[in-house]
């Protein structure tokens, strides 16, 4: 079996103004008269994380797992999608090692929540927060994202096997 596997993961959604929708990102709820139009909650840190992660183990992807057209997906809490595709992993003998996410927004900052941000998922990984690391970038004003239309989100996973001691 491989030392690491390496998965990458994406995700975006549009933005709308809905005063009866919270805005969630990488599991923290920012204060914000945004929303993202999803299915679930709109978590693009979490669904890019999950990719990533089953990428990484060639075990397909969220939306195998969690498909739009299930109404029990309706509003789902996206840490609940992340903590399945990591017990799925585990059944096949990996767990996370690390990751690394970039989010493109040019609002909200990440900056102010990457810490509470690390700190959501630090459970669901199994993993101290030293070993995720959050950025924020803009798009410049440039494309959908520059305009303010979404928000995207790059993860990269590192899995390794399970050792039993």
């Amino acid at each position: 079996m491989p030392d690491s596997r390496v998965g990458i993961g994406y995700d975006s959604h549009r933005v709308s103004h809905d005063p009866d929708r919270p805005l969630i990102i990488g599991g923290v709820r920012i204060p914000s008269d945004l929303a993202l139009v999803a299915h679930s909650d709109g978590d693009v840190v979490a669904h890019a994380l999950t990719d990533a992660i089953l990428g990484a183990c060639a075990l397909g992807d969220i939306g195998e797992m969690f498909p739009d057209t299930d109404a029990a997906n309706k509003g789902k809490d996206s840490i609940v999608m992340l903590r399945a595709a990591i017990a799925r992993i585990a059944g096949h003998g990996f767990a996370v090692r690390n990751v690394d996410i970039t989010v493109i927004t040019e609002v909200p900052k990440i900056r102010p929540y990457r810490n509470e941000m690390r700190k959501a998922l630090s459970g669901p990984l199994n993993i101290s927060i030293d070993d995720i690391s959050i950025k924020g970038k803009t798009n410049e004003g440039l494309g959908w994202i520059g305009r303010g239309e979404g928000i995207a989100c790059i993860a990269v996973a590192t899995v390794v096997p399970i050792r039993d001691n």
